[in-house]
This record gives structure tokens, sequence and C-alpha cells, in this order.
């Protein structure tokens, strides 16, 4: 079986929580799959005033008003920080929306929608200079919970603990790792619960 229809067939076997709202901001991402199974991710590039320098993530970023929904969103971004051409394919839909608060315009609430897509090919990618580099990672060591470490990370002056994952030298955490997280427990898979606490 190949993973376009695994990766379809998890995805409908729990509708996706859409929390859309008027009040908030809106931004949404694009979890790509290549036809092995390998999960496409960005390392975004040292900048200075951004919280998440240098940090594995997905290619995404914040609702344009010329966007038709954030599907569009998800796609334009990777199309921006990439060059990948995601409108040309058909997505499988999307996980659950999460929320962040959104620091850029103030501390306000931000709904995240991570949109997933399984390509025919690998394609070609082209980083912009937001981006420090992207690698594929395979989807059976995800699901194998290999790699799940503990993470200790200062926040607001106040030491805290975190669930991550190790992907070679780097570490997986926060919004990125719940969508993964959320993609696994579609295929049955339960990832440890790391208690965020003073650590």
């Amino acid at each position: 079986m190949g993973w376009s229809v695994r990766l379809g067939g998890a995805l409908a076997a729990r509708p996706s929580r859409a929390r859309v709202a008027p009040e908030q901001d809106h931004a949404a991402v694009a979890l790509v799959v290549d036809p092995d199974g390998h999960l496409l991710f960005i390392r975004r590039a040292e900048r200075a005033g951004d919280p998440w320098s240098g940090h594995l993530a997905f290619p995404g970023g914040r609702a344009e008003p010329g966007d038709a929904d954030l599907r569009a969103t998800a796609a334009r971004e990777a199309a921006e920080e990439l060059g990948l051409a995601l409108h040309d394919h058909h997505d499988l839909g999307h996980l659950d929306d999460i929320f962040a608060v959104g620091v850029r315009r103030g501390p306000r609430p931000l709904l995240i929608r991570g949109h997933l897509w399984a390509l025919p090919a690998r394609p070609a990618l082209q980083p912009n200079p937001e981006v420090a580099g992207a690698f594929w990672w395979p989807l059976d060591h995800l699901l194998s919970l290999e790699g799940r470490v503990v993470k200790h990370w200062v926040h607001n002056g106040q030491p805290i603990q975190l669930p991550a994952v190790q992907l070679g030298a780097d570490e997986l955490w926060g919004l990125s790792l719940q969508l993964v997280d959320d993609l696994l427990r579609r295929f049955g898979v339960e990832p440890p619960v790391v208690p965020i606490l003073p650590g």
C-alpha cells in the first residue's frame, strides 16, 4: 500500500477539528510526504528578533488577504520558501487546528492549520533566504517513537521541560512536533507524554 493511500486513510479515520474564527490570526503549514514516506522539514534561518530562529519547522506562515483559504496559505508559503508547487497536487486534508500566541502583532491567539500533501515524486527544492536548509525524514522512524527526548528550555526566565524528537543533530519540538504527533495518533501511535513542568 502506497503512502498516499496510507496517509489518506489515516486522515479519513478521524475527522479533523477546524476552529477558524474571525477574531483570530491564522497561519498554515505544509506537511509534504514523498513516495517513499519521507516527511519534509525546513530549518529556519538565523534571524535577529525571530524567537524561532534556527529551529526545525514546516514550510508555512500567516494567511494573507489574497489567500482563498488556509490550504492556499500553506501552498503559497511552500512556493515562496522552497519553490515547491503544491497547487499542482491534490492535498489529503488537514490535521487538527492548534493554537499559539502570536508575537509579531502583539500577544493574541494564532490558529495554525497543517495541510498534508503526498507527492508522486520527490521535488527539487530552492530554499529562499528565510530557510537555512531542508531535509526529508522517514515517517517510519517517527512512527517508531525512536529518538524521543526531553528538551529543557527557558521560557520567560522559567526553566521548563518539553517533549522533543532527535532528528539527526537537530531537535523537533513545539508546534511542529504537535502536528507530527497528531499525525502519529491517526496511525494508532500514542506519543509519550512529557509534563510541561519546571525542569
